[in-house]
């Protein structure tokens, strides 16, 4: 069963060329379809966690707007994310920096 599913899900797979890992800054390039119109909008945030893998991949970037955190979870492989663009690359200690949600400014 697995491997019927790998094999369906490798068609969906999309190559992305920045290698990011939590605690990176990155741009995130999503299209965002307003009726007809359709335009990209930018999120920059750092990166709080990678989950899943194959298609189900899953990446929250965190970011502060007008002095409230923001997190958004994005689909690593939607046809709807136009690029990830790596800003800033950062060593953290852990795999998941949720320490960052108690900091009063995360960039």
């Amino acid at each position: 069963m697995d491997d019927i599913l790998r094999s369906v899900e490798k068609n969906y797979l999309q190559e992305r060329s920045e290698e990011f890992s939590p605690g990176d800054l990155v741009k995130v390039h999503e299209r965002i379809s307003e009726g007809a119109k359709e335009r990209i909008q930018v999120f920059e945030g750092i990166v709080l966690k990678e989950s899943g893998s194959g298609t189900r991949k899953m990446v929250t970037v965190r970011k502060i707007s007008s002095g409230i955190g923001v997190e958004k979870t994005f689909p690593f492989h939607s046809p709807k994310i136009e690029r990830i663009e790596l800003v800033k690359k950062s060593d953290v200690r852990q795999a998941r920096p949720y320490y960052l949600r108690r900091l009063r400014r995360s960039s």
